[in-house]
């Protein structure tokens, strides 16, 4: 309420031309601003074609990206199921992820990369179940103790993790 009118109105066309110029991609639905229907991570020829990684949402992508140590393409599901609630499976992209990967024999793997939740533990469940008629392998990201974490302040369930995970 105390912004100049200025301030006021140049905010107001940030946020319209946010909309104009802000894209979803056709393939892995990550918004994007630039040219054409994909995004820079889709459009990139030096990505492994072989590779699709599936996470929940734009931030899970940005997460795993700032790691630089996965070269694959991504694809956003749109959120997670929740355990108790079957509406939220219309809700996913489901149908256009069963497209992506049938339309795209050189994928090989299918990393489901969902948070380690009820919700998202759910999701990779149904998500397996669905996938696995299309013959890929299906992975997902391993699980256990942080970098620098102390045995004796793990959880239970974490340490059954980082056993079942060893390697």
């Amino acid at each position: 309420m105390r912004a100049k009118k200025e301030e006021v109105e140049a905010l107001l066309n940030s946020i319209s031309n946010l909309k104009k110029t802000v894209k979803i991609c056709s393939f892995c639905f990550n918004p994007f601003e630039g040219e054409g229907e994909l995004c820079p991570i889709c459009s990139d020829p030096r990505r492994d074609k072989s590779l699709l990684c599936i996470v929940s949402n734009e931030t899970d992508l940005s997460a795993i990206e700032k790691t630089k140590k996965y070269n694959g393409f991504y694809f956003i599901l749109g959120g997670t199921i929740s355990a108790l609630k079957k509406a939220d499976i219309k809700k996913l992209r489901i149908k256009e992820l069963e497209e992506r990967i049938k339309n795209r024999s050189e994928i090989k793997e299918i990393i489901i990369a969902l948070n380690p939740t009820t919700e998202g533990e759910a999701t990779a469940l149904y998500l397996e179940r669905i996938l696995k008629p299309f013959g890929k392998k299906i992975t997902r990201l391993g699980r256990g103790l942080p970098v620098g974490a102390e045995l004796e302040y793990a959880d239970e369930e974490t340490l059954s993790s980082a056993l079942e995970g060893r390697r």
